[in-house]
């Protein structure tokens, strides 16, 4: 059997000694860790840090240790290797993970004897053109938003399917999500929420000028584009909250179904429904008390402004944030 990958995010409060305690608990159980680099350092095991390009050919899956936007971040750096993610929640509702803190030690020897199944994701390929020339390429697992900056005045967009003319926007922007960011910005937003299962794209209009404007929902199959109209000034396309970039007038922005897939560690009972009814009547947890794990010995239970590692998507106001 291949080894475990271990990616905690250290930005967490109390990431680091659940990463050393888990470490601790595989260990001796047999189980060969591979960390991710910084958490090789962070650890003082230089020897077992791989780069993400390299997962794939030694790790059966990799438990990360964070929230919905730590998820984000790792499940798309090894998207090309085909690894799959295991999440363990440090953050807040914690939509993407898969385990609980407190249910660490408990559930893990299941996952550990791979009584789970895979869930891939889709995600888009994000080009914004400038005079006729690619700019930059963005991978998007939950939403791209182009959206104004800080004054209060509308943008103008217009939408293209297929080459297609639809409509011009005059908004705060557009949102263009992906089954797995239906729950977040494009929810708040006023989106549907669309099931992981269904292979399509999300559009809405964020605070539309207009009596009609509704989220469309197209083929995952269908090219989407999107154009900056007129000047405005600070308009920028953020990609799953964690990363920007500035746009112009006359920007394009292709959104493409990407050859690569999010696959995220499942257990065998796991049902999106149930996780939706639960977390969206929950909408907060507690905090967690990461004083608990400190010092907790292997094998008991523990009881970006643009920042790539950051759980919290800008601009949320509300909804399940992924």
């Amino acid at each position: 059997m291949k080894g475990i990958g271990l990616w905690p995010n250290l930005d967490k409060e109390g990431a680091l000694p659940v990463a050393l305690s888990l470490l601790k608990w595989l260990e001796s159980r047999g189980v060969k860790v591979v960390l991710s680099d910084e958490a090789a350092g962070a650890t003082g095991r230089p020897a077992q840090g791989v780069s993400p390009a390299d997962w794939a050919a030694k790790v059966e899956f990799v438990i990360v240790l964070g929230g919905d936007g730590t998820i984000l971040n790792v499940a798309k750096q090894i998207a090309p290797a085909s690894t799959p993610v295991l999440g363990v929640n440090l953050g807040r509702l914690g939509f993407l993970t898969e385990i609980e803190l407190q249910d660490l030690y408990d559930a893990l020897p299941g996952f550990l004897r791979g009584d789970y199944t895979v869930e891939d994701r889709m995600m888009l390929d994000a080009v914004v053109a400038r005079g006729g020339e690619a700019q930059s390429r963005f991978l998007v697992l939950n939403e791209a938003a182009i959206a104004k900056g800080p004054f209060a005045r509308i943008i103008s967009l217009d939408l293209y399917i297929n080459e297609t003319y639809v409509d011009t926007y005059p908004a705060d922007g557009l949102i263009i999500a992906t089954p797995t960011g239906s729950t977040a910005y494009s929810l708040s937003a006023g989106g549907p929420i669309v099931s992981p299962s269904v292979d399509v794209t999300v559009i809405t209009p964020i605070c539309p000028h207009s009596l009609y404007s509704r989220s469309l929902v197209v083929s995952r199959r269908e090219d989407v584009k999107v154009v900056l109209t007129g000047r405005h000034e600070d308009t920028m396309i953020t990609i799953d909250g964690q990363r920007g970039y500035g746009l112009r007038a006359g920007d394009e922005v292709a959104f493409l179904p990407s050859a690569d897939v999010a696959r995220l560690v499942r257990a065998r009972d796991w049902s999106f429904y149930e996780v939706l009814r639960k977390k969206m009547k929950e909408g907060t947890v507690p905090t967690r008390r990461f004083e608990a794990v400190r010092g907790v010995s292997a094998g008991n239970r523990v009881g970006e402004k643009n920042s790539i590692r950051g759980d919290k998507s800008p601009g949320c106001r509300g909804g399940i944030d992924n």
